[in-house]
């Protein structure tokens, strides 16, 4: 069965990487949610997208150079004024906190493939145990040296290399990363690649699927799941083909 997952919790119609998205793609209905994760300028795991704060919040800087109590003044409503207050940059200690009291998966993307962040896997690790989230987390990156880093310290945990272009074969990549899953973005995540990647034994997820025909298509094909913004949309299209 096809799992959907919230990118940035429900970034189409919510602030993105907030609890407010993270809730709203729950409450709509999805299997898990996808989240991104820096270190502040303390060494906190905070969940946020790009480097700096300037885009998705009223603040502007580096997030590494910020510490969290100064990150947490920081309004993140985005693109969606009427978040103004209570749309805010959360911990991972935070969402994960809310997530153990329910079932669904939780992707924590660590990005790490511009800023070398200084024991990011550990500190991340370290949480999703003290969590017990151990069974229900996907750990994901652009930098598959930090998935190779993230098995050496647990083999329990699911890894999956995100992929921003074809490759070929990338099964057999994906092996070699002992990674149990790839996320391509979605033009590089045809049938051929999903059945020979899941008959190999790796899921495919692919970024980021908005439009109603490749959903379909991702349906259609068992793809292991895949990463929206419009949860609800999936929701609704998933129903009329299952």
């Amino acid at each position: 069965m096809t799992k959907i997952f919230g990118h940035r919790g429900a970034a189409g119609t919510c602030p993105e990487n907030t609890m407010p998205s993270f809730k709203a793609a729950i409450d709509f209905g999805a299997d898990g949610i996808e989240l991104d994760v820096h270190l502040s300028k303390d060494g906190v795991p905070v969940v946020i997208h790009d480097e700096t704060v300037d885009r998705t919040t009223n603040g502007n800087g580096f997030v590494k150079d910020l510490t969290f109590a100064q990150l947490k003044t920081l309004d993140a409503c985005s693109r969606f004024p009427e978040y103004s207050g209570i749309a805010c940059i959360p911990s991972l200690e935070e969402v994960l906190s809310w997530s153990g009291t329910s079932n669904f998966l939780v992707n924590i993307e660590l990005k790490n493939d511009r800023i070398q962040y200084e024991n990011l896997e550990e500190k991340v690790i370290q949480q999703i145990f003290t969590h017990t989230m151990q069974n229900r987390v996907i750990l994901s990156s652009f930098n598959h040296d930090s998935l190779m880093r993230c098995r050496s310290i647990s083999t329990e945990l699911e890894t999956a290399a995100l992929l921003s272009e074809r490759l070929f074969e990338p099964w057999n990549y994906a092996k070699t990363l002992s990674a149990s899953g790839i996320h391509p973005i979605h033009f590089a995540a045809d049938q051929h690649v999903i059945f020979q990647s899941q008959a190999n034994g790796i899921q495919v997820r692919p970024f980021t699927v908005n439009d109603d025909a490749t959903m379909r298509m991702l349906f259609k094909s068992e793809c292991a799941g895949f990463f929206t913004d419009y949860p609800e949309k999936a929701l609704l299209l998933k129903k009329e083909i299952i």
